[in-house]
């Protein structure tokens, strides 16, 4: 187990927020990653949080298990598939600094449409059809295995359709649930789940359990309007991290 005080300075307060993330505040877990990398290889880090985030998953998908939309699931997960298996081949070629900085842009810049938008506008609920969310799954798929950052492309599919918001934390919570099963042989084949990283995973799960019920609880609190101005703003916020973590 790594027993160096600064990586727990980070990794705990890292795992809150994929805690409250995974509740349902969809866009908090994307920091977590940048924020652990701080005191440890890139790559380790995201072994280490993967255990984690399966486990929080279990929470989540329990907590809104009857609130899941299908077609969303259906489309999103198949491109998905294909993204993370793109992830792993070429990630030996991929430069992941490039990957966090477009994704941290692009996230950032959608939080920033849509916060302008819905201000000086009401907006329809968006109908793109089911292919267009299957290429926003292999976006989602790719920068998920790459750097757990999955969240911004899929949302950037998936929150212009202004689902309920049970059905959007549901169908967002079984989505990566999903996800973060299908990345694990990946991580196997790279040698990654080590006794020492497993160990330090483990010592993490209580505060990652702990900190989804406090996200669940605290969603089912929020109203609909400001849950979603939340979100957009926690996809600016998450779009900056990623950008300064890139140029970094």
């Amino acid at each position: 187990m790594i027993g160096d005080p600064l990586f727990y300075a980070l990794a705990v307060p890292a795992v809150i927020l994929l805690g409250l993330s995974k509740g349902g505040f969809a866009g908090l877990g994307a920091l977590s990653l940048p924020m652990v990398a701080f005191a440890t290889d890139p790559v380790r880090a995201a072994a280490i949080l993967l255990p984690i985030l399966i486990v929080q998953d279990v929470v989540g998908v329990w907590a809104f298990r009857r609130s899941v939309d299908g077609f969303v699931l259906g489309w999103t997960l198949a491109g998905a598939v294909i993204g993370i298996v793109l992830g792993y081949v070429f990630a030996a070629s991929v430069p992941a600094d490039w990957v966090l900085a477009a994704v941290g842009a692009i996230s950032m810049l959608f939080g920033a449409y849509r916060l302008w938008r819905d201000k000086h506008a009401q907006p329809e609920a968006s109908n793109s059809p089911g292919w267009v969310g299957a290429l926003f799954g292999v976006a989602s798929g790719f920068t998920s295995q790459i750097a757990h950052a999955g969240q911004p492309p899929w949302q950037l599919w998936v929150l212009p359709r202004r689902l309920a918001r049970d059905m959007l934390v549901g169908t967002t919570a079984v989505y990566f649930a999903l996800v973060n099963w299908i990345k694990v042989p990946a991580y196997l084949a790279l040698g990654q789940f080590t006794r020492e990283n497993l160990l330090t995973a483990a010592a993490l799960l209580p505060v990652a359990i702990l900190s989804t019920f406090a996200g669940v609880w605290l969603v089912r609190r929020v109203s609909p309007e400001r849950f979603y101005v939340a979100i957009y703003w926690l996809m600016i916020a998450v779009g900056a991290v990623l950008i300064w973590k890139a140029a970094a």
